[in-house]
C-alpha cells in the first residue's frame, strides 16, 4: 500500500486503495469515443512459446475500451508469424501484428537506411519505433500505451492504470510513466534502476549541483520501467534511442517537449516479474554491462546538449562518487529488505556496483571519444517529411500480411 506523497517535480498518482478494476475499466470505455486507445506490444517470438505473452493475451481478450493493439514482432520466420496471428486471433480488438523479419517489412527497412531514417540496430528501439509508425498511420487513436511481452503477472489492471492518467479528459497530461516494485524469489530486482541510476544521478547531482534535468529524471520512481503512454502528438515528433538507452531517451525526450505539469508517473501493479538479463562482467556488448553502459551515455549527451562540459577529470571524480552513493543505497536496500522478510545477497549487490562503475568509465570515455555520437532513429515526422507516403505504405503492407 502506497500513500498519498508527493516528492521530486512530476505528479505521482499511487494505488491507493485497490478501486476495482472493472471501475477504472468503465471510466476509460466512456471516454474512449471521444480519447480512442492504442496499445503497443514490442516482442520476440520466442516470448510467445513461454508463459508471458498467452497470459498477457488472455487478459486482453476482455478488453473493451482498446481501438486497436499493435504487436511488433522480431526474430519470427512465417510459420512463426503464421502462430503469433493465430494466438491473437480471439481478442476483441483490431489487433495488427507487425513482422518485422517479413519480405514487406525488410524492403522498407532497406529503403528507408538508403535515405539514412531508418535504426541502425535491431531490437526495442527499433521494434517500437516501426510499430509507433503504424500507430501514426492507422490514426484509430489519440493515445497510445506501450508495455513489454514478458510480464509473468500481468493484469488487465495494469493496462487500465497505465491508460487512466490520459484518458481522462480533466486531468490534462501528455506523458504518464508506470511504476512497481519489482521483486522475486531472490529478493529485490530492479538493479540497474536501484543501483545504476539512482546513485548516478544523485552522485551526478552531487559534483554538478542542483540541476533540473537530473532533478526530473531523479523523481521517477523506476525511469526503466518499459511501460508509459503517451498523447498521439507527442509520438509524432519523438526521438528514441535504438540502444538500451530507449526509456532514459525517451524521458529526455519528453522533458525536452512538455513542461513538467503535463507529466506523471502512476502506480500500476503491486509487484511485476518478468526475465532477467545476464550481468556479463567480462562482455560490455552484452547484458547488463551493455545497458549500463548506453543508459550513462544517454544521460551524459543529454546533460552535454544543456550545456555540461564533461572531462576524463569529471569521470574519474564521478565513478568514485556514484561508487559511495551506491554502496550507501545498498545498505538501505538491505535494511528495507530484510525488516520486510525478503533475501538480499549483499556480495552480489556488491559486485555489481563495481560492474557498473566501469561500465560508467567506459561511458564516459566513448563519449569522450565521440562526443557529437547520437543512437537516436529520426522523429516520424522527419520521416514523413523526407518520404511524404511512408506511412500509407507501412498501413498497406501491416494490413495486407494480416488478413
Amino acid at each position: 500500500m502506497g500513500d498519498f506523497f508527493q516528492n521530486g517535480v512530476i505528479t505521482t498518482l499511487h494505488n491507493l486503495g485497490d478501486r476495482p478494476t472493472g471501475e477504472l475499466e468503465k471510466d476509460l470505455q466512456g471516454w474512449s469515443d471521444e480519447r480512442p486507445m492504442s496499445l503497443i506490444i514490442p516482442s520476440l517470438y520466442s516470448e510467445f512459446e513461454g508463459p508471458a505473452m498467452p497470459r498477457i493475451i488472455s487478459q486482453l481478450e476482455t478488453n473493451s475500451y482498446l481501438s486497436e493493439i499493435i504487436i511488433g514482432l522480431d526474430r519470427a520466420d512465417s510459420r512463426q508469424f503464421k502462430i503469433v496471428k493465430e494466438q491473437v486471433r480471439d481478442i476483441p480488438v483490431d489487433v495488427k501484428v507487425i513482422w518485422n523479419d517479413g519480405p514487406v517489412m525488410r524492403d522498407l527497412q532497406i529503403e528507408l537506411a538508403s535515405e539514412g531514417l531508418a535504426p541502425l540496430e535491431r531490437g526495442k528501439g527499433s521494434n517500437v519505433w516501426y510499430a509507433m509508425g503504424y500507430f501514426l498511420a492507422s490514426g484509430k487513436g489519440k493515445i497510445l500505451a506501450l508495455h513489454d511481452a514478458d510480464i509473468l503477472n500481468y493484469q488487465s489492471e495494469m493496462l487500465a492504470r497505465l491508460l487512466y492518467p490520459l484518458a481522462n479528459p480533466t486531468f490534462g497530461y501528455a506523458f504518464c510513466k508506470g511504476y512497481y516494485f519489482r521483486t522475486g524469489s531472490d529478493g529485490f530486482n530492479g538493479r540497474v534502476a536501484r543501483l545504476l541510476v539512482t546513485p548516478l544521478l544523485r552522485a551526478m547531482r552531487q559534483i554538478l549541483g542542483e540541476d533540473d534535468f537530473l532533478t526530473y529524471l531523479d523523481s521517477f520512481r523506476y525511469p526503466l520501467a518499459g511501460e508509459f503512454s503517451m498523447d498521439a502528438d507527442l509520438v509524432r515528433g519523438l526521438r528514441i534511442p535504438f540502444d538500451w538507452g530507449l526509456e532514459i531517451g525517451v524521458l529526455s525526450e519528453v522533458y525536452r517537449n512538455y513542461t513538467t505539469s503535463r507529466i506523471c508517473q502512476v502506480d500500476v501493479a503491486d509487484s511485476y516479474s518478468h526475465k532477467h538479463q545476464i550481468a556479463s562482467e567480462d562482455d560490455p556488448s552484452q547484458g547488463l554491462h551493455r545497458m549500463a553502459i548506453d543508459i550513462s551515455k544517454s544521460i551524459f549527451r543529454k546533460l552535454a546538449i544543456n550545456g555540461e562540459v564533461f572531462s576524463q577529470g569529471f569521470f574519474r571524480t564521478l565513478k568514485a562518487t556514484y561508487y559511495r552513493t551506491a554502496l550507501d543505497l545498498s545498505d538501505r536496500y538491505m535494511h528495507d529488505a530484510e525488516m520486510n522478510g525478503f533475501p538480499i545477497d549483499r556480495h552480489s549487490e556488491e559486485n555489481l556496483i563495481e560492474l557498473f562503475s566501469r561500465a560508467i568509465t567506459k561511458a564516459g570515455e566513448d563519449y569522450l571519444m565521440h562526443p557529437m555520437e547520437q543512437p537516436f532513429i529520426p522523429s516520424w515526422s522527419v520521416v514523413m517529411s523526407a518520404m511524404p507516403d511512408i506511412l500509407h505504405r507501412i498501413q498497406t503492407s501491416v494490413d495486407s500480411e494480416n488478413l
